[in-house]
């Protein structure tokens, strides 16, 4: 019999070509009950997936963020499961994100009630304890057709014609032969290890509680974010107005050459938001600061301009005010764990300063703006100054925009926070959703690619310490914001895919980056590509592909 050789954390190990990896558990000496999946040359399967060539292969363990991720996975395809055997004739919808958790629809004209949703969460337990093994198997196209189509999966079915692969692999529960269902990733082995979990009400549906990934023994408290989920739900209806809820409908939209015109109305659907939000602003009377926040590749830069053309129609003078000039300087800045500058933290900023400078201008003085050097990492001054009339406003963008602490010297009612996040609202299909963090990543390899000189690998490796940061001085501060807007477009990931797959591609399997990248591009698989010249030239997309009216 043929055999290869598995290069382990703790040496070498030859065996049968096809060995599957929860075969080979207990040569990692580690607690096997901990460990999800592989990594096999930098790339996650499944523990059930043979291996065919002699590689490198590490455990990945349930606290890890591939490990994580698989875990909630997995909770997704048992509540499928789930619902399929109590509300067969109904269609299970994932919604998006909240927290540590998942929301979730019936597709039917009445909520489902608390009895309904506490069944659910009961027949989830029952198959968890029944430690039931997940298995994959190929089917045919012809075959995927019949299973979705009786199943009632119709954006997962639409989406087989978008692909139209030979056969597809699809994940079944030992013991359910009539269910089936269709992820992009792998799942655990068996259902034993899903034990921590809720189903809460929440809205029209329920929430999908997940743990934490650095505690899998417990659930979190429950922090709702309502202002958040308001938008959401703001932008489903929309998407259902339009016709486009996942990619399938994306996708089709581009095969049938509709695409240049939902280019124009998602754009116009975003303006007519900004609009509203720079009304609100007029409305209030009193407002003299803007404070933009959000997380990184949200599309800061752009909104802040768009919001002073906004405001200018209203006739007012806007005026950008950045918070970059206010660091305290290398002397001052305060260090991470590591020893290096933490310029994230708001100790990095010069707060007295910022705030004695704002309460001069209010009072209709003149002040010297400072200036900040990042190459000597000290301020200095050129002689700019800045003095605010009757009709003038400032705009300030900046991490720490929804932070009280960052003008705790501003009259309560001069200020007007605004939190930006690019909001996917889109699903892959029926069960799959799609992450706002994927779409942010996606974004920022493109603008670090096309003008910071970074590669893929360069931006993926830095991504989960601008994650850190995010939820350290960003998303604890949502519910402060006076408006959300979201900037993320719909048709986005298909002109997006034209610049990132070459880049992720790149990134070879040596490279510990190339686990993000595998991921990605399973990913990015789902859509079809598009063209970009019909993009406008004041879209937020231009801030990261190029070629946009405003300057940065």
């Amino acid at each position: 019999m043929d055999s290869i050789t598995l290069t382990l954390p703790n040496g070498k190990k030859e065996v049968p070509v096809r060995t599957k990896g929860i075969e080979i558990l207990d040569s990692f000496g580690a607690d096997t009950s901990k460990i999800v999946a592989l990594k096999v040359d930098n790339e996650v399967i499944s523990l059930c997936r043979p291996l065919r060539v002699s590689s490198s292969v590490e455990p990945v363990f349930l606290d890890s963020p591939s490990g994580a991720e698989i875990y909630r996975r997995s909770l997704c395809f048992v509540l499928a499961a789930a619902s399929n055997k109590l509300f067969h004739e109904m269609r299970l919808l994932v919604g998006h994100s909240l927290g540590n958790a998942y929301y979730y629809t019936l597709d039917r004209d009445t909520p489902l009630s608390a009895y309904e949703v506490a069944n659910l969460e009961k027949e989830m337990k029952s198959l968890i304890e029944a430690n039931l093994a997940i298995s994959t198997k190929h089917i045919s196209y012809a075959e995927a057709v019949a299973l979705f189509e009786k199943l009632n999966l119709t954006e997962t079915r639409k989406q087989l014609d978008c692909r139209c692969k030979p056969r597809f692999l699809v994940n079944t529960l030992s013991g359910m032969d009539d269910f089936s269902d269709l992820y992009f990733g792998p799942l655990v082995a068996t259902t034993g290890i899903l034990n921590v979990f809720e189903l809460r009400p929440y809205g029209d549906g329920f929430l999908l509680r997940y743990p934490d990934q650095r505690n899998h023994s417990r659930l979190t408290e429950f922090v709702d974010n309502p202002k958040i989920f308001d938008v959401y739900q703001n932008y489903k209806e929309w998407g259902k107005r339009v016709g486009v809820t996942s990619a399938a409908s994306l996708n089709e939209i581009i095969v049938k050459g509709k695409f240049n015109d939902f280019i124009d109305i998602t754009e116009t659907y975003q303006a007519q938001n900004y609009a509203r939000v720079a009304e609100r602003i007029h409305k209030r009377g009193n407002v003299k600061v803007v404070l933009i926040a959000g997380p990184s590749s949200s599309g800061k830069t752009t909104s802040a301009k768009k919001i002073a053309l906004h405001l200018q129609a209203l006739g007012y003078k806007p005026h950008v005010l950045s918070l970059d000039n206010y660091y305290v300087g290398r002397d001052r800045n305060p260090k991470d764990e590591n020893g290096n500058y933490d310029y994230e933290c708001l100790e990095a900023l010069d707060i007295p300063l910022l705030n004695e400078n704002l309460c001069d201008l209010f009072d209709g003085k003149t002040v010297k703006l400072p200036s900040y050097n990042f190459d000597t990492g000290s301020r200095y001054y050129t002689g700019q100054t800045m003095k605010l009339g009757p009709q003038d406003i400032l705009i300030c963008e900046g991490i720490h925009g929804l932070n009280d602490r960052l003008t705790p010297h501003v009259k309560s009612e001069y200020k007007f926070k605004i939190y930006l996040s690019a909001l996917t609202l889109l699903n892959l299909d029926d069960h799959n959703k799609i992450s706002t963090s994927d779409n942010r990543l996606i974004r920022r390899i493109v603008r670090d690619a096309n003008f910071r000189g970074k590669s893929a690998a360069g931006t993926i490796a830095m991504w989960d310490s601008v994650k850190k940061g995010e939820k350290l001085h960003i998303f604890p501060f949502q519910n402060n914001a006076d408006a959300v807007l979201n900037t993320a477009l719909d048709y986005e990931i298909p002109v997006l895919k034209v610049y990132v797959e070459p880049a992720l591609r790149a990134i070879k399997p040596s490279e510990p980056e190339y686990t993000e990248a595998c991921r990605l591009l399973r990913f990015l698989n789902n859509f079809n590509v598009a063209p970009s010249e019909y993009v406008p030239k004041q879209s937020i997309i231009r801030e990261f592909i190029g070629g946009s009216d405003f300057s940065y």
